[in-house]
């Protein structure tokens, strides 16, 4: 990928651990997390104003260039060809000042303006998403196996004044006009060009890199992620600005333990915040590397060959990526830089542990967060790991299993995992759902914050998953809300009713399973043949990872007597053959 010259090359540097920004801390009980000040720590005194662009990445290039800092590059990013671009904090700076200005002046955009950023893992996904938080922009990742449906929601959904993606997904976002209802600009970022489309790269060659961040208050709205429901369309999960940027501070330290010296490589969807945790926030917090490889889809064979060949230290992925990485005979390579691996978005088995341990000789450390939050809980190294469990409440959460009641439930008791949000609202939780109240204060119990988890908490404070309290489908580290899968399958004229529940998988853990009553005038002649074109007809209404991996035909379906559908009971039955 030939893109802009270079600066140069910076000297070696020695080692500064400390946060690049002031926080202070206090001790507190609750958190016996080993190796933290005293075992025990909150954040307090949160600064009126934050901008992580500012206060944490032009720290860290400062300190570039006064030889503060490890010769590591800020960005290193591998493409399919094997090119490769390699960014020091200075040159992140350089060139995110000069894209916080092409949004500013060739877009239009101001401080509050929604942006959706539509990319895949390209270098200028860190330089776009950089220059928003410089100019106070507000964006939105998004995946590019969206639908036009799917863009069409989120853009009128969010108001965005702007849409950034590539020439791949450009066609859909045409094909559904303008139909945003602010919608000013759109911008493709891409080798060639195209009618009505600003050039991202064009632009950048020619805007000055003398910007004037924009100040933005910690409580500022900075980012936008939609996530699935159970009985509706995605909902918009806002963050602040110091929500993510000094939330994840302790995960980034304690959980993930990456200092100035590491190369971290976080394997997510650029439109999920899981991204944004291990390929944004944490490592560059502390000053670290982020390793990337711009594969479109997921190639196992391809992730081993290059945690084998480059110096990556930290490897974070979902369980369904390590299971997947194990049926290909691990053990054949050496990991001579690799010391420590994480998993997240969804529980991982106890198989998938003792065999990565058996063929690397590394352990899998378990961590727990959502997109409403950061990360809430998790086992981290020098901790006694406990096979099941997703490890202990991260500072500054509360973590605890209450009853219906907000009643603290006794170790072993499964209950409702909650966080406690009074009287002081934990920082790192969301804003909250925009422009729903409702469906914000329903996330809300006494004193707590309700994840929509079942968990249990042992005698020692480590908290096992149990399950989700609503109808979302953990697959592949993918939450898959059945509403809009079940809503895609009655658009096709064979379908009279649906329901969509999980369905236990070995490789993905659980995927989508739909139960379905055909309409009376269709003849079933090749149940095969249907189960294809249905699955090919979700794929086309709406993300294709959504669709239905299994699909039963029933007579009727299980229901209340005020006729909705009990998806509990056939994702029981389901279970239950396991």
């Amino acid at each position: 990928m030939k893109l802009l010259s270079k600066l140069p090359r910076l000297k070696s540097a020695s080692i500064n651990y400390r946060l690049p920004y002031g926080i202070k801390s206090q001790t507190c009980s609750g958190f016996p997390w080993p190796g933290f000040a005293d075992s025990e720590a909150l954040f307090k005194d949160v600064p009126e104003h934050f901008n992580f662009a500012v206060d944490v990445l032009d720290k860290w290039s400062q300190r570039d260039k006064d030889g503060r800092r490890p010769p590591n590059p800020a960005l290193w990013w591998v493409g399919d060809q094997g090119d490769e671009v390699r960014w020091t904090f200075e040159e992140l700076g350089f060139f995110s000042r000069k894209a916080a200005n092409v949004l500013s002046q060739a877009c239009k955009l101001s401080k509050g303006d929604r942006v959706l950023i539509m990319l895949p893992r390209v270098p200028e996904w860190w330089l776009i998403t950089v220059g928003c938080m410089r100019a106070g922009i507000v964006f939105i990742p998004a995946t590019i196996l969206l639908t036009a449906k799917d863009i069409l929601y989120r853009l009128q959904t969010s108001k965005a004044k702007c849409i950034i993606t590539n020439d791949a997904m450009a066609p859909l976002v045409d094909s559904v006009g303008s139909s945003g209802p602010l919608l000013k600009s759109r911008m493709l970022v891409s080798k060639g060009s195209r009618e009505g489309w600003l050039d991202f790269h064009n632009l950048l060659k020619a805007a000055s890199d003398e910007h004037q961040p924009v100040k933005t208050k910690s409580q500022d709205p900075m980012t936008i992620y939609f996530t699935s429901g159970t009985t509706g369309n995605p909902k918009m999960v806002e963050h602040s600005c110091s929500s993510l940027g000094i939330g994840l501070t302790f995960g980034a330290r304690f959980w993930m333990e990456i200092n100035p010296t590491d190369v971290m490589w976080g394997l997510s969807d650029p439109g999920w915040v899981k991204f944004a945790f291990s390929a944004l926030y944490c490592p560059w917090i502390q000053g670290s590397c982020i390793f990337a490889h711009g594969m479109l889809q997921f190639d196992p064979t391809a992730v081993l060959k290059l945690l084998a060949k480059y110096p990556v230290t930290t490897f974070c992925g979902t369980p369904t990526i390590f299971r997947m990485l194990l049926q290909h005979n691990v053990s054949r390579y050496q990991f001579k830089s690799l010391r420590n691996c994480q998993s997240g978005g969804e529980p991982t088995n106890l198989e998938v542990l003792e065999q990565w341990k058996l063929q690397t000789g590394l352990e899998i450390h378990e961590g727990y967060g959502q997109t409403e939050t950061t990360m809430l809980c998790g086992t981290g190294r020098g901790m006694k790991a406990k096979p099941g469990f997703m490890g202990k409440p991260f500072p500054p959460y509360d973590v605890q299993i209450i009853d219906e009641h907000c009643n603290r439930l006794p170790p072993g008791k499964e209950g409702d995992i909650a966080v406690r949000i009074k009287p002081t609202r934990p920082l790192g939780l969301f804003l909250g759902y925009v422009d729903d109240p409702e469906k914000t204060a329903a996330t809300e119990h006494g004193d707590f914050y309700l994840t929509g988890d079942r968990g249990i908490m042992d005698g020692d404070g480590y908290i096992r998953f149990v399950g989700r309290a609503d109808d979302i489908i953990l697959s592949s580290g993918y939450r898959i809300g059945p509403y809009e899968v079940e809503h895609a399958l009655t658009e096709h004229p064979a379908v009279a009713e649906s329901a969509v529940v999980s369905s236990p998988d070995p490789i993905r853990g659980e995927v989508v399973k739909a139960f379905i009553i055909l309409s009376h005038a269709y003849q079933l002649h090749d149940k095969a043949k249907l189960i294809t074109e249905l699955q090919d007809h979700v794929k086309k209404v709406t993300a294709p990872y959504k669709y239905p991996r299994k699909i039963e035909f029933v007579q009727h379906l299980p229901k209340t007597i005020s006729g909705k559908i009990q998806r509990k009971e056939l994702r029981k039955k389901e279970w239950e053959k396991a």
